[in-house]
């Protein structure tokens, strides 16, 4: 087997590799960087394989045959390769189809050219049958065209290595690898054209390409060449809105993104990278020291600036990049602006401090209106209560006023009671210590508390309680649910009316019910009793103490709730009402009988 037999059958190996990797470059397909590769390889290998052809070709016309199939690939190779640069640093990106233009203008010239070479001779001028040596059997003699294409070529994969050097150098040691496999690639092959241009009468270039596609093929298995372009790390890399700052194993700054010159404005001052970073951040010199001082540990810290009056506070990360092994080769920071949320901290800090002050008056408030109101206006209701007994001749004439000013009093007097326990059970103050009570001894001592106000109005007061239910519930609490019912019963209720007091057992809770047959709740005051405002004034009961009603009523519904019972009334105007209250009974307490509950009720509804 001679060496044209030799070289033929490199040749067709060189394309069956180059071949394999555009099979690679097709299963990565869907991006733009390996549909490139694919056609760099394909131009590659039209060249190998028509090259192993004119080596065996004995013929003139099988020469020239050949070469038509070589320069499928041979004008557009170049040309394909620059593309793959430029779509991986992302040049012109707005102007990138006026660029795939013009870069292919001269291929295609080249091309048509090479088609009708018989006709001008510009690619070549004639066809030297080689006298010396079988291979090749001819050799060319190139034309002006020919000298236009070289350039053009060599300019063009120049310019490609020019734009790769920049971002090399401001690239994550994975991208800066892929670089490197891409310019490897592309040189190879030059490097063995020029020696063909300087008087090498062999062409090696297929030789070299088949070279790329070994380093392609290596890249793309050991780097992922093909899986995240550069252009796809500087975006990621740039758009990451904490700041970055890559620096090697001699702390020299050499890449950063934009977030970064936020943190630092220095370096955006900084004209070239490597740089040092003792010298560009020589104006924070803990952080320079924190850095210098790490050992191979990643860790977080606490960092400031103070940037356009303002102070700026981040959370520093300073992490390790090691290549394949476990050796670092570098360090990345990290610095996450976390000044809005130290400022919001801060705020909310001062309004807590606020809201503890308001706190702390509010206490002092009430302890005031406990002592220093409540005190005095108890009196106020005593006074009024003696002078009421014994009016004189003189105190007939006045006696309506006198008994609207007792009543005034006497209600604001229990508003501010109510006032206090609401506080106090609101504030935690009112402690909750359920015991198991007669029912019927707390309803009498009920009653017998408000029968002076009852007998005032000559208001019936009838008690329908077994003296065998009990219920378990706190005492103070109990008293204080019966007082605000009974209250507001008498309150409402006209001279000589009727108030009952009754209660039943019923799956284990106790339902007590104080009636009365005064003027009822009209539509409007069940609608406001049923919401949670904690202020409310019957319309037309200004003067009867509203406010009394509606706070005694919440006041009870919130210790019933705390009792785990519930508040239920029921009104027709005109006729009455029924408020019922169920509270937990007791293991000893038995169903008995009460008051007679039927008629017709209206209005019924739950409060809480």
């Amino acid at each position: 087997m001679d060496t044209r037999q030799w070289m033929s059958i490199l040749l067709s190996l060189a394309t069956a590799l180059m071949l394999f990797v555009m099979y690679l470059s097709y299963r990565k397909r869907h991006l733009q960087v390996a549909r490139t590769m694919i056609f760099v390889m394909l131009a590659a290998s039209c060249y190998a394989f028509g090259y192993a052809f004119e080596i065996l070709s004995e013929s003139l016309e099988g020469v020239k045959l050949s070469l038509q199939f070589e320069y499928l690939g041979i004008p557009f190779v170049s040309a394909f390769w620059l593309l793959l640069v430029i779509q991986f640093t992302g040049t012109a990106a707005r102007h990138r189809k006026l660029l795939v233009l013009l870069l292919f203008v001269i291929p295609i010239a080249t091309f048509v050219l090479h088609l009708t070479n018989d006709w001008h001779h510009l690619i070549y001028i004639e066809y030297v049958r080689n006298a010396e040596s079988a291979i090749p059997v001819y050799y060319t003699v190139k034309g002006p065209w020919y000298s236009v294409h070289a350039f053009y070529n060599y300019t063009i994969l120049l310019f490609g290595i020019l734009l790769f050097i920049p971002m090399y150098l401001r690239s994550l040691p994975i991208v800066r690898k892929q670089i490197a496999v891409l310019i490897v690639g592309a040189a190879t092959p030059m490097l063995f054209n020029i020696a063909y241009m300087f008087g090498k009468v062999i062409d090696f270039t297929p030789f070299g390409f088949a070279a790329s596609g070994v380093v392609y093929a290596w890249g793309i298995f050991r780097f992922h060449l093909l899986r995240l372009t550069p252009l796809a790390f500087a975006k990621v890399f740039d758009t990451i809105r904490d700041g970055v700052v890559l620096l090697d194993y001699e702390d020299q700054i050499i890449n950063h993104n934009k977030a970064a010159e936020e943190v630092f404005p220095e370096l955006s001052g900084t004209k070239s990278f490597p740089a040092q970073g003792k010298d560009v951040l020589s104006a924070y010199p803990e952080l320079l020291q924190r850095i210098s001082a790490s050992d191979s540990q990643d860790e977080r810290f606490t960092f400031q600036s103070y940037q356009s009056d303002r102070h700026k506070h981040y959370i520093c990360s300073l992490s390790f990049i090691y290549d394949t092994g476990v050796t670092p080769i570098g360090k990345m920071l990290m610095f996450n602006d976390v000044t809005e949320l130290m400022e919001n901290e801060a705020k909310l800090r001062e309004k807590s401090q606020r809201l503890s002050q308001l706190n702390e008056f509010k206490d002092k408030l009430f302890t005031v209106v406990a002592h220093d109101i409540r005190d005095p206006i108890a009196l106020l209701v005593s006074l009024t209560e003696l002078l009421g007994e014994e009016p004189t001749d003189a105190d007939i004439a006045h006696a309506e006023v006198f008994q609207e000013i007792r009543r005034q009093v006497s209600s604001t007097f229990h508003l501010v009671d109510n006032l206090l326990d609401w506080y106090r059970s609101q504030n935690g103050a009112v402690s909750f210590r359920p015991v198991v009570w007669n029912l019927q001894q707390v309803v009498r001592q009920a009653l017998s508390l408000a029968g002076a106000r009852a007998n005032m109005k000559q208001i019936q007061m009838i008690e329908l309680v077994d003296e065998s239910l009990t219920v378990n519930a706190d005492k103070e609490m109990l008293d204080l649910i019966l007082r605000n019912l009974l209250s507001n019963a008498i309150k409402f209720t006209g001279i000589g009316g009727r108030i009952e007091i009754g209660a039943t057992m019923e799956g284990g809770l106790v339902h007590i019910s104080v009636r009365d047959n005064g003027a009822g709740i009209d539509e409007e005051t069940s609608r406001l009793l049923r919401q949670e405002e904690l202020f409310f004034k019957k319309p037309g009961f200004v003067n009867e103490g509203g406010e009394e009603v509606r706070f005694g009523l919440v006041l009870t519904r919130e210790f019933l709730r705390i009792h785990g019972g519930s508040l239920q009334f029921e009104s027709i105007p005109g006729e009455g009402t029924t408020f019922i209250i169920a509270l937990p009974g007791s293991a000893s307490g038995r169903e008995t009988i009460s008051s007679d509950r039927t008629g017709v009720r209206a209005n019924e509804s739950y409060i809480g």
